[in-house]
Order: structure tokens, then C-alpha cells, then sequence
């Protein structure tokens, strides 16, 4: 019990931190004091670009694409509840998932911020904050994280995952800034609130987990 509080409570300070770093950059993008960094960072990435690097950020672009998004969910799900039968966890991946859809679109239409126009190598339509990708990119690969966590036991593993998970999260938001259609406010702003929702919904799941198991060795 004392260490399920004890993590409820860290989960309650990086709830905190994390809203504070949303609401920051909310504010910072509303009456526009961000501009300089947007400008410096873009100016910074995209003046790395060469074909060879444009091919592989299009590759990234198109790993954070619902196309692929959802495939992986999906699968994730399947394994999880018939072939390991985590159930539970199950419905934890599908849960983030479909709630980081519905929050980033809410999310959109509300501070209806336009696209960069600076230096466009691709299109996209929509709204530019949050970024979408970058929203996505965090929840699917920190919860994938978290399920698989909690189930290889071996120090190298639980290494690799962590920086599987760093570069693919990483990569996927400067991606969208090289290819010119977010500012890199719009990623950073989404992995904030992303870690947010992703860090309600774990406590969640391992509030409830706690009490099953409660419930279960008193029978």
C-alpha cells in the first residue's frame, strides 16, 4: 500500500509539472512570445536538410501517421488480450490511444493555430497545436514502454526498450518540424500534454489494478 501511494503521489507532482508545461506554452503560443524559439529551432532543423536526411524524416513522419498508428494499436491489443491474455492492459493501450485522439482534436479546435508557412518540404492539413504526431508518438510508445516494463525482468532489455522508446518519440516530433509544417512549440506543447494524459490514465489503471487484487486475496 505505501508504495502504491507512493507512486500515486510522484504521479500527482509530474501531473502537475506537466500541466504547468502544457499551460506555459498554451499561453507562450496565444499572445505569441514564443516566436523566437519557434524561429530559432526551425531555422536550426531545417538547416540540416539534405535528401538523404529528408528521406529518412519522411519515413518518421509517416511511422507517426494514423496509417501506422493504428495497425500497431491494434495489433498491440490483440496480442495483449488473446495471446498473453493481459486484458487489462489491453484495454489500457487502446484507452490512451483513443483518448490522446480525442484530446489532441479537442486541443485543435480550440487554439486553432495555423501551420508554419517558412519552408514547406511536405503538406498536411489542419491545425497546427498540439501537434498530432507528436501527441501520438508519446502515448503509444510510453505506454507500449510501460506495458512491456512491467513484463521483461532483464536490465539490458528494460535499457533498450527505454532508448527505442526515446528515439522513436524523439524522432518522430523533429520530424514534423524539418518537413515544415509544425513549430517546434507545437511538439513540445504535445508531448507535454500527452505525458499528462498518459500519466492520469497509468495511475488509473494501477489505482484499480491495486484494488482488484485487493478484492481478490480477501475472497
Amino acid at each position: 500500500m505505501r508504495e502504491l501511494s507512493f507512486r500515486l503521489l510522484v504521479a500527482f507532482v509530474l501531473c502537475i509539472f506537466f500541466g504547468i508545461a502544457f499551460g506555459y506554452i498554451a499561453a507562450a503560443v496565444g499572445n505569441e512570445s514564443i516566436v523566437h524559439f519557434d524561429t530559432a529551432v526551425i531555422g536550426f532543423v531545417q538547416g540540416l536538410e539534405a535528401p538523404w536526411l529528408t528521406s529518412i524524416m519522411k519515413v518518421f513522419t509517416w511511422i507517426g501517421s494514423g496509417y501506422v498508428v493504428a495497425p500497431i494499436a491494434l495489433i498491440g491489443f490483440i496480442v495483449l488480450y488473446f495471446v498473453l491474455r493481459y486484458r487489462h492492459q489491453a484495454f489500457l493501450l487502446i484507452a490512451v490511444i483513443a483518448g490522446t485522439v480525442l484530446l489532441n482534436s479537442a486541443l485543435k479546435i480550440y487554439f486553432k493555430r495555423e501551420r508554419p508557412e517558412i519552408h514547406r518540404i511536405m503538406d498536411a492539413n489542419g491545425f497546427s497545436f498540439p501537434s498530432g504526431h507528436s501527441m501520438m508518438a508519446f502515448a503509444l510508445y510510453a505506454i507500449i514502454a510501460y506495458i512491456a516494463w512491467r513484463n521483461v525482468k532483464t536490465t539490458t532489455s528494460r535499457v533498450v526498450l527505454v532508448l527505442f522508446t526515446a528515439v522513436m518519440i524523439i524522432m518522430i516530433g523533429t520530424s514534423r518540424i524539418y518537413l515544415g509544417v509544425h513549430y517546434p512549440s507545437d511538439i513540445v506543447g504535445g508531448y507535454a500534454v500527452s505525458a499528462l494524459w498518459v500519466t492520469i490514465a497509468i495511475s488509473v489503471y494501477a489505482y484499480f489494478q491495486n484494488k482488484l487484487k485487493k478484492t481478490v486475496s480477501r475472497r
